[in-house]
């Protein structure tokens, strides 16, 4: 199955200069995050795909005007084709009460409010966030760290996919396009990246 993933920056590759045989192919586009809705709309409107998507920590403007055709699954599990997506959306919190930002005691508890939705779903295979796990190609500042709930996550359930957005390619040595933790392969989907996940 090939995978769309997007966050963080608008493709001028593939929005300003659209050319359809550029998303030939695509059975599934995930958006980690902090893209305008109607980019996410055009993506659903001009492709066949279906649009799965996070928040990320500047997608307030989501509230009035969601990504139309898009399905939003914060704190929930999406099966696609028989693939099971969680999405976990949100960074750091570092401004104390702004939305779409969480300490780890409350990104814990949104995955605890989770607990029987990965019961009846017997876990997941693909992760989406918008932030990186602790220690996995996330940054030393407080806003770009990641969430330690994010690995042992991991280390639980095993997924094949962990997809997030927020740590930028021009931040510096800390990009990584794709790293591995245990059993589970990391994707950072800034601007965008398009790959093969195996069925079955």
């Amino acid at each position: 199955m090939k995978i769309l993933a997007l966050a963080d920056h608008k493709s001028k590759a593939l929005y300003d200069y659209y050319e359809p045989q550029k998303l030939e192919g695509v059975d599934l586009i995930l958006s980690c995050g902090d893209l305008d809705p109607d980019y996410l709309s055009f993506f659903a409107t001009l492709c066949h795909a279906p649009v799965l998507y996070v928040r990320g920590n500047h997608d307030d403007k989501y509230d009035i005007k969601p990504p139309e055709g898009c399905v939003c699954i914060e704190d929930d599990i999406y099966t696609f084709r028989g693939i099971r997506i969680m999405g976990l959306g949100g960074s750091m919190e570092y401004i104390p009460g702004a939305s779409n930002q969480y300490s780890e005691k409350k990104m814990r508890t949104r995955i605890l409010k989770m607990t029987w939705k990965l019961w009846r779903n017997k876990g997941f295979d693909i992760l989406v966030t918008h932030a990186p796990a602790y220690k996995l190609n996330d940054m030393e500042d407080r806003p770009h760290q990641g969430f330690s709930c994010f690995r042992e996550l991991m280390e639980k359930y095993r997924p094949k996919l962990f997809v997030h957005g927020h740590v930028h390619a021009n931040y510096g040595t800390a990009f990584k396009r794709k790293d591995r933790y245990e059993d589970t392969q990391i994707i950072n989907a800034y601007e965008y990246c398009i790959f093969e996940y195996p069925e079955g």
